[in-house]
């Protein structure tokens, strides 16, 4: 018997292992047949590599905030629609190579909504990678200048969903517009962006320096997009623990 033990551990069963030791020391199991026995044996295997490459997906998403479903507050007035929420989560966007757009003022919820999203798409088997997009266009260029460019467009190209916040929170110049551009390329109806911005799409052009590159920019997003604009108070303000405090305190106090 320690001989199969040592096998099941060689071949990394150690779901069905663990179920196994569990059956020994438990009479409940004992009335069961052959069949009934080995079924939850392997449930238990599948299970916990389910679980395993779960924690992988969400690991090498490497989101900004963990952040879930249930968390979201739909009753907030932000135009945040839960029947379309709902929807963009079971991911058949994904499957059509769409884009999605948060547009919305600084703290209306983009990076967390954008977060959940991601959380609940991991679950449902999707590779994602979050990135600011400042750090995209620096991972970038610095893959360009060590020689492992290749490597990381392959990586990248991967991925189901890549997330670009901050989009367009600085001005692209020529030679970062050039690379988001190939990057895009790269996924125009291969597979999906989600970019979180606090610019409507008519602002976009100006903070892409070359005009040329902003039409070429431009026209593999907006088109294969799916908007969401979000409007209303920060929710830092709303969610804060001193909000009834600070309400209270006039304006010219809170300046001081």
């Amino acid at each position: 018997m320690q001989q199969t033990l040592d096998q099941l551990k060689t071949l990394r069963l150690i779901g069905l292992l663990e179920a196994w030791q569990e059956q020994q020391g438990q009479p409940t199991y004992h009335d069961l047949t052959f069949d009934e026995r080995f079924a939850l044996l392997v449930e238990r295997e599948y299970l916990r590599r389910q679980h395993q490459r779960l924690q992988r997906r969400l690991k090498q998403a490497q989101l900004s905030t963990s952040a879930t479903l249930d968390a979201v507050d739909f009753t907030v007035p932000r135009g945040l629609k839960k029947t379309q929420f709902l929807e963009w989560v079971q991911g058949q966007w994904l499957g059509q190579h769409l884009n999605l757009i948060l547009m919305g003022p600084t703290g209306v919820g983009k990076t967390f909504l954008a977060c959940v999203l991601a959380d609940h798409l991991c679950k449902q088997g999707y590779s994602v990678r979050y990135f600011k997009t400042a750090e995209l266009l620096s991972e970038l260029k610095f893959a360009k200048l060590d020689g492992s460019f290749p490597k990381l467009r392959k990586q990248l190209a991967a991925f189901d969903l890549i997330i670009l916040d901050e989009w367009l929170r600085d001005a692209l110049a020529p030679n970062d517009a050039r690379d988001m551009l190939d990057f895009l390329d790269d996924r125009y109806r291969r597979s999906s962006c989600l970019l979180a911005t606090q610019f409507p799409i008519n602002q976009w052009h100006p903070q892409i320096q070359d005009p040329t590159l902003a039409d070429a920019i431009l026209d593999r997003l907006v088109h294969d997009s799916l908007r969401l604009a979000l409007r209303g108070e920060s929710m830092r303000k709303l969610t804060s623990p001193l909000k009834d405090e600070t309400d209270l305190i006039p304006e010219e106090n809170a300046m001081s």
